[in-house]
């Protein structure tokens, strides 16, 4: 039978936030989770991909440690990113719905520092922040954490790379009788020794489902392309998901504009994020996905991190991922929440024998998926020119004589006759600018 928050020792005003949340059953990860923070004393390392709860299995009984009575920041939360953080900072928020005497500040870099600061001057019990930004904040005397009674890393594995300095310098500033509460998808050899360096020597470990790495739920397939034929496969691929919401990834910046361009050129409804994007672009491209205002979204990995966004049918790998751990986070915004998902990889032929390596590392299998034939895709490709021209806006530029002489060419031709006409001239010039392969003549001697 399926334990309630309340058997985890969650307090009814967090419960009442819950219910006008609908939540109501814990996820594995919550009720491992919860009772090791309210109720024990050491520091906690979590393996668990995203979407399985991880907020509500920190924040939730945080939450309920903190005490109103003392105006300090109790408890910092760290995120590598900006919609990292603004999702956690959402989440905290709507949880203390009945708990208004918990006060609860986000602070983030990309947008301007100046209110982050005026706020920060009221009282605050709760911070959640972008390191950088922390450290920012730290530097100008605008924010105090040396009264920090818990710290939490939240996609760990992320921060101790790029983030590490400013990690350092923030925990140098926490008090070292504090308890620490790591989430993370996957352990690599340096998060290992982060754990070592900043978390007691008795730490509770704690995995969630990691037995296929949070992968259940998801088809993995893979399919295997020549690259000048690449996009055309993509496309005929994201036409049979019309209607659908999927996330590509692609390896760099530049990958993702060129991509998004010939979505946006072929009137795919799509976006796109990366690094590079002002905050504003980022926000309003993820809100546009969130509110299902387009369907794709084209992303690199780190400005995908914290993407939760119900619904995702699909990811495609446009570009096979370094490692198994890049591999995990990208296909774990598909599946969550116990729906199904699909995860696809575009390969070349010499980047296969790389399927066999994450099968090993991951215990997932992969299966091919079967590649669409030339008159598929060619049939596909004109009906996305067909697309383009229903979405063409009319040109009111036109003098209504050459319309009218344009007219007169066509008046005598039935819907059918014009259609069948335009699609048989279309088709015999791409043959003219692309013509097939013939096979040689023979030459008699």
């Amino acid at each position: 039978m399926s334990k309630l928050f309340s058997d985890l020792g969650i307090n009814k005003e967090l419960q009442q936030s819950l219910a006008a949340l609908q939540i109501s059953v814990p996820t594995y990860i919550q009720e491992k989770t919860i009772p090791v923070v309210l109720h024990q004393k050491e520091d906690l390392v979590a393996l668990a991909k995203t979407g399985t709860g991880k907020t509500a299995a920190f924040g939730l009984p945080l939450l309920q440690l903190v005490d109103p009575e003392d105006n300090k920041i109790q408890v910092a939360i760290l995120a590598p990113t900006r919609e990292l953080g603004q999702q956690i900072h959402n989440n905290l928020v709507s949880f203390t719905s009945q708990s208004p005497t918990i006060s609860i500040a986000g602070t983030f870099g990309g947008i301007p520092i100046k209110p982050q600061i005026e706020r920060l001057k009221h009282v605050t019990h709760v911070v959640v922040a972008t390191p950088g930004r922390l450290v920012d904040l730290i530097n100008r005397e605008a924010i105090d954490i040396k009264n920090v009674k818990y710290l939490v890393l939240d996609e760990a594995d992320e921060m101790v790379s790029a983030l590490k300095e400013d990690l350092d310098k923030i925990i140098k500033e926490i008090p070292k009788s504090r308890r620490t509460f790591l989430f993370t998808a996957t352990m690599p050899g340096a998060l290992k020794q982060l754990v070592q360096n900043y978390l007691s020597k008795h730490v509770i470990n704690i995995e969630a489902d990691m037995l296929s790495l949070g992968h259940q739920g998801i088809d993995h397939q893979f399919i295997v392309v020549e690259p000048i034929e690449k996009l055309e496969v993509l496309l005929h691929f994201l036409s049979s998901k019309e209607g659908e919401r999927g996330i590509i990834f692609c390896k760099t910046k530049a990958a993702v504009n060129k991509l998004a361009k010939n979505l946006a050129i072929n009137k795919f409804s799509s976006g796109a994020i990366h690094g590079s994007l002002s905050q504003g672009i980022r926000d309003r491209i993820m809100g546009q996905f969130r509110e299902g205002y387009i369907d794709i979204l084209v992303a690199t990995d780190l400005a995908a991190r914290g993407l939760d966004v119900k619904e995702i049918s699909y990811i495609i790998n446009y570009h096979l991922p370094d490692t198994c751990d890049t591999y995990v986070h990208r296909s774990g915004r598909t599946a969550r929440a116990g729906a199904k998902g699909f995860s696809l990889t575009i390969l070349q032929k010499e980047e296969v024998e790389n399927i066999a390596d994450f099968e090993k590392e991951l215990g997932i299998v992969f299966t091919e998926f079967k590649k669409a034939d030339p008159q598929s895709i060619e049939e596909n490709n004109t009906l996305l020119w067909v697309k383009k021209i229903f979405k063409t806006r009319p040109n009111r530029a036109i003098s209504e004589d050459f319309r009218n002489k344009v007219k007169t060419v066509f008046h005598h031709l039935t819907k059918e006759e014009l259609i069948d006409k335009i699609l048989a001239n279309h088709l015999a010039q791409k043959n003219t600018i692309h013509p097939k392969n013939e096979e040689p003549k023979k030459t008699h001697k």
